[in-house]
């Protein structure tokens, strides 16, 4: 995504693990903050999803830094247990693992899409 002066301001990186999109990095530059934009690339990341016969999107983030777990929580994704992932989302917690990634508690989450025109109003 690009800001005004057309310098990249952020990026949404997508693989497949198990079958299901999962966002492999999200990034915003730290100036471009509170700009909804980490929300826009995710949407984008949805659409892409639901254009390749997906359902749903996972990603792995910190539990507890407010702009990882707790943001994305609050834009409907939610946490999946550890019972079940599936065998190349546990690979990949495994090399995060390895990484030291799990210094501070992760989790994996999902989110789940529905195709626009059957989205239930609120």
């Amino acid at each position: 995504m690009t800001g005004t002066d057309d310098r990249v301001v952020g990026f949404v990186r997508i693989g497949l693990l198990d079958g299901l999109a999962h966002v492999e990095q999200l990034s915003v530059h730290p100036a471009h903050a509170g700009r909804r934009i980490g929300a826009q690339l995710l949407n984008g990341a949805a659409e892409w999803a639901l254009e390749h016969g997906g359902d749903r999107l996972m990603l792995t983030t910190f539990r507890d830094v407010p702009w990882n777990g707790p943001y994305y929580a609050r834009l409907g994704w939610v946490v999946r247990p550890a019972g079940q992932l599936g065998p190349d989302l546990a690979a990949a917690r495994a090399r995060e693992r390895r990484l030291g990634l799990d210094a501070a508690p992760r989790q994996a989450m999902l989110k789940y899409l529905e195709p626009e025109g059957t989205r239930t109003r609120q």
